[in-house]
């Protein structure tokens, strides 16, 4: 027994010795509350914050891709086609007025005989008068002439135009099936995603106000897309990474619009938008990602939802997820369940928003 008490003095001095080491590093490098990582309860949705597989994520990050360039073209071949139609309309005004003009030139050689070149110029009386009739002749062959080519000319431009004017049909058709198997591709990896996912995990009803604040477009390309952006502007959220110019707009279009709860939005793992620095999570509670949200913190995700989605077009919105409802812009609000059954995953404590 007197050898046990040297062993356990011997680990008592070690504990102590261990507590002053832990208690000194504390104050040699104190934490600063400005940088510290957000407690458990805000940094839990990193664990899975998508709620669903990479494949599911890369199908409906192309089926949005696609549908929204695919919508632009559309536009832009609506828009050609006004255009050319208005052109043809023109067009067809000027053929009538330049018809009328010839069938005037012909109207009048048929009343009073067609000038016939010898007898203009030999049934004169001197030889000024022979000029001025040489000088009327070649105006009159001159008028006829610049009557006949601009006619002709407008027969050619209304067949030009009309052959645009279908190509644009033809290719608005074509865009138009585009969207349509977009829309397919993205509601067939979900209906996949949601099969293998809860059966309680029903879909809520999650709809856009009609009163939402109007966000600042986001810069486009001259021809109305949206410009390639990497990962290259500094993260203000937590997260401490980059973002695209995109997602950073978004983020400050929603903060100017009220929503200024806690937000994260880089992550360095993982496969989505998140690690592209295209998408953020907003937290419903005031701070940060907890439990289901309920009461105000349901309305608060519910208004920001519906910004995101109203200004679908300003913000170049790919989906948003919230409270297991994915919107897409093919086929706005659809049933989305995590498969771990989560607040994170199933999207119940913060709204997903991934852009262009």
């Amino acid at each position: 027994m007197p050898a046990v008490a040297p062993v356990r003095h011997r680990a008592a001095r070690v504990a102590a010795l261990i507590i002053v080491a832990l208690t000194l590093g504390a104050g040699l490098a104190p934490v600063d509350p400005a940088v510290a990582a957000p407690p458990a309860r805000q940094i839990a949705v990193t664990d899975d914050p998508e709620g669903g597989t990479p494949a599911l994520r890369a199908e409906l990050e192309a089926a949005s891709k696609g549908y929204l360039d695919a919508k632009r073209a559309l536009t832009e071949s609506v828009q050609r086609q006004e255009q050319l139609t208005a052109q043809l309309e023109t067009t067809k005004a000027q053929r009538v007025e330049r018809t009328e003009r010839v069938e005037e030139i012909a109207d009048l050689a048929y009343r009073t005989g067609p000038l016939r070149t010898a007898s203009v110029l030999l049934d004169n009386a001197s030889p000024a008068n022979f000029l001025d009739r040489v000088a009327a002749l070649e105006a009159v062959v001159a008028n006829e002439d610049q009557a006949l080519h601009e006619l002709q000319e407008t027969q050619e431009q209304i067949a030009q135009d009309t052959r645009a004017v279908d190509a644009e049909i033809i290719e608005q058709r074509k865009q138009e099936t585009l969207m349509a198997k977009r829309k397919q591709q993205a509601e067939k990896a979900l209906a996949v995603a949601n099969e293998q996912a809860r059966a309680e995990a029903a879909p809520t009803n999650t709809s856009t106000t009609q009163n939402s604040a109007s966000a600042a477009p986001a810069p486009r390309n001259p021809d109305g897309s949206w410009p390639a952006e990497t990962c290259s502007v500094n993260d203000p959220t937590p997260a401490d990474g980059c973002i695209t110019p995109r997602t950073l707009h978004a983020l400050n279009e929603a903060k100017a619009a009220g929503f200024t709860r806690y937000v994260s939005c880089f992550r360095s793992g993982g496969s989505g938008e998140h690690p592209k620095g295209r998408a953020c999570d907003f937290a419903a509670q005031q701070d940060g990602f907890g439990g289901d949200a309920t009461g105000g913190d349901r309305t608060y995700g519910n208004n920001l939802a519906a910004f995101l989605v109203d200004n679908a077009d300003q913000l170049a919105v790919l989906y948003v997820i919230w409270y297991r409802q994915i919107w897409l812009p093919s086929s706005g609000w659809t049933s989305y369940s995590g498969a771990a059954g989560d607040p994170s995953s199933d999207h119940t404590n913060h709204v997903h928003l991934s852009v262009y």
